[in-house]
């Protein structure tokens, strides 16, 4: 939620904030003498740009440790969504540093100037946390107004000031002010900073192509830069921050990075913060009493704060640079890194242990030694502690921290200590976590068939701030709801697929959560040089490294490593005919630093059991420029050397299998379980029905299959779902049926490709070739994208059902437009063959298409038929040989191979063949009958 609150409902404030007083309301005079205002007629008369930005006016001065700003910004309203954006005024201040002053809210319509204050148009104050849901404060209090009478065409001008003074630190004053450059396009910009001549800040341009220097008026220095600057270079997608970094220009009082330091250390004070008998003593008390070590006294602090203090962020950009006492972070059970890192530093000096706290920058720790000292250049803090000799870095705002993971390092760049004594930038080296983030085990069930889906069983412990945001969602989410987000979870590392009996187990001892669930998935196993292939990694296959660096501005430019975390991943898989023949390519065994990655694997095969286990981990900071092409090389044959199974020739197939698991198989049995779960966990989805539908076509079970289909379509119609019934019953030889479902298919999209193409088809097996025509010409005379799909269509459709003369005129036709083309070739020749025409030149065809194809498998079973035609039988057994080499899913060309086989006398071979086309394709008989080709 948000929460907005006005000055009058202050009681309402959340606990330990501050109420908005009346004197704290915006202040209405007029700008501070040294400010030189812009003149906005002059702006616009030398003419400006289509950008709504007419000026863009900073003007600061630093004296007597105060900070006054000064802002004129004028846009023009160009259109209703710049108006929509820009008649609601917001303004954020802290009244506790300083005032806010408004000093013109007018409008400028053509020659005429509305002067708003005058009107009687005034600020309300809010205290407006915009953040809350993300569990922020900002301590800011913010004036708004909602703009009246405001018009496209208008030019809005709005003219403040600011004045700030933060008594944490103790005089000094800093500021960053934001660099326009181009390609923003601006009537007029500027950023000016002025100072009395005898106490010059530091100041320092973070910017390309900007340069100034400052100049004396009287007792002061002025520093003005005349923007837009110039555009920015442009990066690369994955360089360091500090090659990313907005363009601006920072001042501050400070004198170096060691007085930062000496600033913040009364802050972090922790002498008498703990009162003897307080509940915070008793915590300590119990902690020295539980563990004797200083390094495990280290982590029960540590987890003491992570876990029993909620974190509230009160960001330390905003300029909150006093923490909350530890009493009172205790008493309230919340608070945000400054106030965790004084109850840490608190309990561990209670504890005996030496420890300090740390400034850090948090998305920018490696700018931060390029930037100006002041404490702007922080947003985060936490401990250092010393331990045993070693140095442990402790974030009380992580979650889960145990004492496997103390001497994790953050990749946060540079950090500034801090001490009375004052300190400089320390770099803060990293190494790979002791723990993944998620360590992922999937126990694998493909046991009956290389081609079937996988049935698995996940099983994921998480652990970090992926662990509370689980835990979070287990405590507000219904049962459904939290089977849907491990499986959302879950298909971030093994694809899409169906899950059942998911579960979320918080474990508090270990700082984990435990995810599992049985799901399927769609099998992995391809077709390569005629074997089946299936890859076994997950981690390094999901890793890239492609840094661009083809432009030569960039060829020196680094690459930044993702901060350190770790991932593991850990399969166990049943192989069919208990791993026999199966081999491992590719290399098993790897431990290896690639790209930034510490990579460490191993893989073995025993017992019909593949097992991998991989664990990569991020190592942050950056890769030098110079490594880069070293590290392409190493990445790219870590990834061709990744491990891969290879099934033997005559492994099981997925037509070999007769609906239920052969001997020793139990994968369509667990596939089964999964989806039967999945579809009585979730009564009103279809997913489950239609992917078991799936998997009981692919195992000759077509009557499960259509059960299946219909209760799917009982609770969400749609073409595709009655497209995958009329397919049913087409293989089951019920027309009636499957004309009823093509046509219901396109009652719901009368544009449908395969609504039509179905329909077509079973008027033409029933006789109504006509009818079919008709179809395809209607759409063919719509013309657009479709007209030549239809056309071939219709060519094909003639060729089955009509005369040999119509569809060779036809197919002459589209050739005549395409001359070249493969696959209008071949469907020439295969019309040729199946009406045993002209077999002269269908040879030529086939031959032709074949020469031209990538894919010669088509082809060759046409030509196959041709050669049958022909009696030639060992050419047509060769072709078929070929083509069921690399596909071995054809049904037809099983079926012709059959046919040929009986021709050759080899009836046992004949038979198998046949039974195998026929339980592939109950309609293949019917098919080549249309052709003259019968086995009886």
């Amino acid at each position: 939620m948000r929460l907005y609150l006005r000055a009058a409902s202050i009681s309402v404030l959340v606990a330990g904030a501050t109420p908005v007083r009346a004197g704290e309301l915006p202040l209405y005079q007029p700008a501070p003498a040294w400010v030189v205002p812009v003149s906005l007629a002059e702006v616009t008369k030398a003419g400006t740009t289509a950008s709504p930005i007419v000026i863009f006016d900073i003007q600061q001065r630093i004296e007597n440790g105060r900070l006054w700003s000064y802002s004129d910004g004028a846009t023009r309203i160009t259109s209703p969504e710049i108006l929509a954006q820009a008649a609601t005024l917001v303004l954020p201040w802290a009244p506790d540093k300083g005032d806010l002053t408004i000093h013109e809210l007018s409008i400028q319509r053509g020659a005429e100037r509305i002067d708003l204050l005058a009107k009687g148009q005034k600020f309300t104050v809010i205290r407006r946390e915009e953040s809350l849901e993300q569990r922020m404060l900002t301590g800011v209090l913010t004036a708004t107004m909602a703009v009246e009478g405001l018009q496209v065409g208008d030019i809005l001008r709005l003219r403040s000031s600011t004045s700030s003074k933060d008594d944490a630190l103790g005089g000094r004053v800093q500021d960053v002010a934001p660099i326009v450059a181009a390609p923003a396009q601006v009537g007029f910009a500027r950023v000016k900073v002025s100072w009395p001549v005898a106490a010059a800040p530091h100041w320092k341009l973070l910017a390309t192509g900007v340069t100034a220097a400052p100049v004396r008026r009287g007792q002061y220095a002025e520093l003005t830069l005349a923007l837009p600057a110039a555009k920015q270079p442009e990066m690369p997608e994955d360089p360091p921050g500090r090659y990313r970094h907005e363009p601006m220009l920072e001042v501050a009082t400070f004198a170096d990075w060691a007085d930062v330091s000496r600033t913040f250390a009364p802050l972090y004070a922790t002498d008498g913060t703990i009162a003897p008998g307080s509940p915070l003593a008793r915590e300590v008390a119990a902690i020295k009493a539980a563990d004797a070590s200083p390094i495990g006294r280290a982590q029960r602090a540590l987890e003491l704060v992570q876990d029993k203090i909620r974190y509230l962020a009160v960001g330390m950009d905003g300029g909150n640079y006093v923490p909350q006492k530890p009493a009172k972070t205790w008493d309230l059970r919340y608070g945000d890194c400054k106030a965790k890192t004084v109850l840490l530093l608190s309990i561990l000096h209670a504890l005996d242990i030496e420890a300090d706290p740390v400034l850090a920058n948090v998305g920018m720790g490696d700018l931060v030694p390029e930037r100006l000292p002041s404490a702007a250049a922080f947003n985060h803090v936490f401990v250092r502690a010393r331990v045993g000799g070693e140095t442990l870095w402790l974030d009380g705002t992580a979650s889960g921290s145990r004492l496997s993971d103390i001497h994790d390092t953050p990749g946060v760049g540079h950090v500034l200590p801090i001490s009375a004594a004052g300190a400089t930038l320390v770099t803060l080296e990293t190494h790979p976590n002791a723990r993944p983030i998620v360590d992922l085990t999937v126990d694998a069930d493909e046991s009956a068939s290389v081609d079937l889906p996988s049935a698995f069983v996940a099983t994921a412990v998480v652990q970090g701030p992926p662990a509370s945001m689980l835990t979070l969602a287990k405590s507000q989410m219904a049962e459904k709801e939290q089977r849907d987000a491990v499986g959302q979870f879950l298909m971030g590392f093994i694809g899409e697929a169906q899950f059942s009996d998911a579960s979320i187990l918080p474990d508090p001892v270990a700082g984990t959560v435990t995810l599992k669930a049985h799901g399927v998935v769609g099998t992995a196993w391809r077709t390569e040089d005629r074997l089946r292939k299936r890859g076994v990694t997950r981690l390094v296959d999901q890793m890239n490294f492609a840094p661009d660096r083809s432009k030569t501005s960039w060829a020196a430019i680094p690459v930044a490593v993702t901060q350190p975390a770790g991932m593991r991943y850990r399969l166990r898989l049943r192989l069919p005919d208990g791993g026999r023949g199966f081999a491992i390519e590719g290399v098993p065994d790897l431990k290896a630093r690639v790209a930034g990655y510490d990579v460490a694997r191993t893989a073995s095969l025993a017992g019909g059991v593949f097992t991998l286990d991989e664990r990569i981990d991020s190592l942050g900071g950056e890769i030098p420029a110079a490594r880069l092409p070293a590290e392409r090389d190493a990445f790219a044959t870590a990834k061709a050397r990744a491990p891969r199974l290879v099934a033997p020739a005559d492994t099981r197939r997925r037509w070999d299998i007769d609906r239920v698991d052969p001997a020793g198989a139990t994968q369509v049995q667990a596939i089964r379980t999964v989806f039967a779960k999945a579809i009585a966990d979730d009564t009103d989805g279809t997913s489950g029905y239609t992917s078991r539908a799936s998997l009981l076509n692919g195992i000759a079970d077509r009557r499960g299959a259509l059960a299946d289909l219909t209760r799917a379509i009982a609770i969400a119609p749609s073409v595709d779902l009655y497209l995958a019934r009329a397919d049913t019953f087409y293989a089951l030889d019920d027309l009636t049926a499957a004309a009823s479902d093509a046509e219901a298919a396109r009652a719901l999209d009368p544009s449908s490709p395969g609504a039509i193409n179905a329909i077509a088809t079973m008027k033409a097996e029933r006789g109504d070739l006509p009818g079919a025509v008709a179809l395809f010409d209607e759409r063919i005379a719509i013309g657009g994208t479709t007209r030549d799909s239809y056309r071939q269509a219709k060519a094909s459709m003639v060729s089955e059902f009509g005369t040999a003369a119509d569809a060779l005129a036809l197919y002459d036709a589209l050739i005549a437009e395409k001359p070249g083309s493969p696959s209008l070739l071949n469907a020439r020749c295969w019309t040729k063959g199946i009406r045993s025409v002209m077999l002269d030149t269908a040879l030529k065809d086939c031959t032709r298409s074949i020469e031209l194809s990538s894919d010669t498998s088509a082809a060759l079973d046409s030509r196959a038929l041709i050669w049958y035609r022909m009696g030639r039988y060992d050419d047509a057994l060769a072709d078929l040989d070929a083509v069921l080499a690399s596909a071995p899913g054809q049904a037809p060309s099983h079926f012709l191979r059959g046919v040929v086989l009986r021709q050759l006398h080899r009836e046992a071979d004949a038979a198998r063949d046949l039974t195998l086309a026929r339980r592939m394709m109950p309609s293949v008989d019917r098919q080549y009958a249309r052709y003259g080709i019968k086995t009886s």
